[in-house]
């Protein structure tokens, strides 16, 4: 009889635990595609916020790192006059490039961050019983800032094309300002030449140096996002694990990123960018323009364009992550 009764009991619950471990797993999946999908929404918006803020700048920094600009120009005089000859539409010269690719590339980058969370959390709880895996998990910095290295690996499948031809339209707007001719009529114009000239080869060229500058970037840039964020939230007074949003805190936060972001990855973006606008022939690969770039200009010319690209850093990502958090709370539906 006691058997019976016993069997009775456990049967039931077992059916129960079944039945809630079922329960409790549809939420997750859910909340998962969707944090997944507010990412990628959130960081095209964000992308989009960063291009129309920064463009002029990173205008000025291509130039001065390709030989666009005379010795002594400063950045704001370079503004300047390009304002003054090519007006407005001159400090947006070859942003069609990046702001069709930027608003998707930063979609990917936000949404493989977020994969990169989940991969570094998950082999963080392994070992841990169902249990405590249910328990809230905070990322560590060293695991935060390995999210970022991998959000860079399917980026890059974007970044390098778009950056090929950004490059090659804002170094010919500077030598049409000086009387050459123009070889592409617009971004269009340019892919299909350089898928014309050398295939999809061509358009991919610089690759390789856009992830040695993406990958050591992104970690510098969402680790120090997170953390600054993190820290001052809390010196004023709101807690950052319940979400609420400080505008102050993340345009801080942003800023200093794009800072951070760049003082890692300007070397690699100088080569990236001689390698990329370079006429076909001129070097045989990366190690061929580091060790021309040394000789010509010594160790300084790998620092070229920092200037412009730490002024545009600032403003443009902290607008790229104020955009992208308030269209992440403004998707709060979604959760």
């Amino acid at each position: 009889m006691s058997s019976a009764t016993s069997s009775s009991e456990i049967t039931p619950t077992m059916t129960t635990k079944l039945e809630t471990q079922q329960e409790e797993s549809k939420p997750k999946q859910s909340e998962s595609s969707s944090s997944a999908l507010k990412s990628f929404i959130s960081g095209g918006v964000g992308g989009a916020c960063c291009v129309l803020v920064g463009h002029p700048l990173d205008l000025v920094k291509v130039r001065m790192q390709t030989g666009g600009a005379s010795a002594g120009d400063s950045v704001f005089g370079m503004l300047s006059n390009t304002l003054r000859k090519e007006g407005v539409k001159g400090l947006y010269r070859g942003v069609s490039a990046p702001l069709t690719a930027v608003s998707p590339m930063f979609a990917v980058s936000f949404w493989s961050y977020d994969i990169g969370q989940r991969m570094v959390k998950s082999y963080g709880q392994r070992g841990m019983s169902q249990d405590e895996k249910l328990q809230p998990y905070s990322l560590s910095m060293a695991e935060i800032c390995m999210a970022g290295a991998i959000s860079a690996i399917p980026t890059t499948g974007i970044m390098a094309p778009s950056e090929r031809i950004k490059c090659l339209l804002q170094v010919q707007a500077g030598e049409v300002e000086k009387g050459g001719k123009a070889k592409y009529s617009g971004m269009m114009d340019c892919a299909k030449q350089l898928l014309k000239e050398g295939g999809i080869r061509s358009v991919y060229k610089g690759t390789v140096a856009t992830l040695a500058r993406d990958i050591p970037g992104t970690i510098a840039y969402f680790g120090t996002y997170e953390l600054v964020k993190k820290e001052l939230m809390k010196l004023q007074g709101i807690d950052p694990n319940k979400g609420e949003l400080s505008i102050a805190a993340v345009l801080t936060a942003g800023g200093l990123a794009g800072m951070a972001c760049w003082s890692v990855g300007i070397p690699a973006d100088v080569i990236k960018s001689r390698y990329q606008t370079a006429p076909e022939g001129k070097y045989n690969g990366l190690a061929d323009v580091y060790k021309a770039l040394i000789k010509e200009e010594g160790y300084a010319g790998l620092f070229k364009g920092m200037r412009p690209a730490l002024i545009r850093a600032f403003p443009a990502n902290a607008a790229c992550f104020l955009g992208m958090e308030v269209t992440k709370n403004a998707l709060g539906f979604m959760d």
